[in-house]
């Protein structure tokens, strides 16, 4: 039997870039509460042939074996910055290559960046409404994290540190039930 894993997801296509690094940070908190192997790939990683694919079979080698891996994932943290009040265009098109039944049951914890507070509402009109299209199991604590919460490009705030750790928590719910989760925690 294979280590459950744990894939990330950003929709920001720069480097560096806060997204990744707060999704990065996400994967990191949940793979090592509970011993998941863990990767975290962004729209750069899919590379060129992501603009032009009608289909996942149009996808390039490294970018279809990005795809194989968060599809086979035991959980996903899916993130993308605010752009124009929803995710980015890219992050979409990736999401409109999956097949509708790919994710269906999967726990999916949402996150997404931006530059005020006025946008932490994507998560709930906009990632929560894809996820549940694809009825994928979208987990209750979403995390939202604007440009204050950052220093040097690094998550800082304690508020938000404490909300990922809910999320986290939820997590550990969703793969191993209540009982289980707290054992793994210990």
């Amino acid at each position: 039997m294979t280590n459950p894993a744990i894939v990330g997801f950003s929709g920001n296509f720069t480097r560096p870039s806060k997204t990744r690094g707060f999704v990065d940070h996400i994967v990191t908190e949940i793979a090592g509460r509970y011993g998941l192997a863990a990767s975290t790939h962004d729209i750069v990683d899919l590379g060129p042939s992501l603009g032009t694919a009608k289909g996942a079979r149009d996808l390039d080698e490294p970018a279809r074996a990005i795809l194989e891996r968060i599809l086979a994932a035991d959980v996903l943290v899916v993130g993308s910055p605010t752009y124009k009040g929803s995710y980015t265009g890219l992050f979409k098109h990736f999401f409109d290559l999956v097949d509708p039944a790919a994710l269906r049951g999967k726990p999916v914890l949402l996150a997404a960046t931006g530059g005020g507070d006025r946008h932490a509402l994507i998560v709930e009109h906009q990632l929560r409404p894809l996820f549940g299209f694809f009825e994928a199991f979208a987990l209750p604590t979403a995390v939202y994290a604007s440009e204050k919460d950052f220093v040097d490009g690094v998550l800082a705030s304690e508020v938000i540190r404490a909300r990922v750790g809910l999320a986290v928590d939820d997590v550990g719910v969703a793969l191993f039930g209540r009982q289980r989760a707290r054992i793994a925690a210990e």
